[in-house]
């Protein structure tokens, strides 16, 4: 445990021009849970226990701490939880569960852990997927709103794959660290220190090849995600690059409930590259929309 809080500490200090003040300030607590098919899931916290929680979901094969400057900026008015699903992060890699319905059930029952009144989910990448898969099985009664950033929510048109936000090739003839070192590079248009993109590329090779192959499949069609997030009925915040922005502009037709912003000159994790503009968007979006 002790390790993962000096990791966690050294990634916000990383992503933070004011390092020493957010060590000496941020208290990072490190969490697992099991769930009801034998997984231990980890998770990180930040902020009161007491405040409105927000829950936050990685991307594909990534560490919940990549939520380093939301657990930083966001904690202080709010309980910030950087969730590590099956297979990622911290988590136990268990040989099944690795499809929509089980990860869906993974945080199902994370928040049944936390308790307390519905939470904000954000979801990113991949990450927007195990929301919806959440919200497609378990309603909105524990959901006080939802921010799904950067991936396709089901709704026209199909988006055309792009090189920042899709993985690489499972049989690429190039080794495993290879190839995710250059997905990880993709991500960012800012530019991120060696120490921090080699950390992070570390803690994706703790998806093994079969999960990760596995997490690529999306056994349902596509209307499966479209019709979770319309069914929801609470107010979400999808926030996209350009590549999205058409599919964003049609769901924000669709249903009144949903803001979409387009943030432009940002890699597929928006929320680091813009993470001032982002956390101010989340900010605002929770503010008006779900805690006046």
């Amino acid at each position: 445990m002790l390790r993962v809080l000096i990791r966690s500490l050294a990634v916000l200090a990383l992503l933070s021009p004011l390092a020493a003040r957010a060590q000496q300030t941020l208290t990072v607590g490190s969490r697992w849970f099991t769930t009801s098919d034998g997984a231990r899931l980890h998770y990180f916290e930040a902020g009161s226990p007491a405040a409105h929680t927000i829950v936050l979901v990685p991307g594909w094969r990534m560490p919940g701490w990549i939520f380093g400057p939301q657990l930083q900026d966001l904690s202080g008015d709010y309980h910030v939880v950087a969730f590590d699903p099956r297979g990622q992060g911290d988590s136990d890699v268990p040989p099944t569960g690795y499809e929509p319905g089980r990860r869906g059930q993974d945080i199902a029952e994370l928040l049944a852990v936390l308790g307390g009144a519905p939470v904000v989910i954000g979801g990113w990448s991949l990450g927007v997927l195990d929301t919806l898969a959440y919200a497609h099985q378990y309603g909105n009664t524990s959901i006080a709103g939802l921010v799904l950033v950067d991936n396709s929510v089901g709704e026209d048109p199909v988006p055309a794959r792009s090189h920042h936000a899709y993985p690489p090739h499972e049989n690429a003839p190039v080794a495993s660290d290879v190839r995710m070192r250059r997905f990880v590079e993709g991500m960012f248009i800012r530019p991120q220190s060696e120490y921090y993109l080699q950390l992070l590329t570390d803690a994706t090779l703790h998806t093994p090849e079969f999960a990760s192959r596995e997490l690529l499949r999306y056994p349902v069609p596509r209307t499966y995600w479209r019709d979770a997030l319309y069914a929801t009925q609470r107010p979400v915040l999808y926030v996209v690059r350009p590549h999205f922005q058409v599919q964003a502009e049609n769901v924000a037709r669709h249903d009144p409930l949903v803001e979409a912003v387009v943030i432009s000159g940002a890699g597929h994790a928006l929320f680091i590259d813009e993470a001032p503009q982002f956390n101010a968007l989340l900010r605002d979006f929770i503010a008006r929309r779900i805690w006046h």
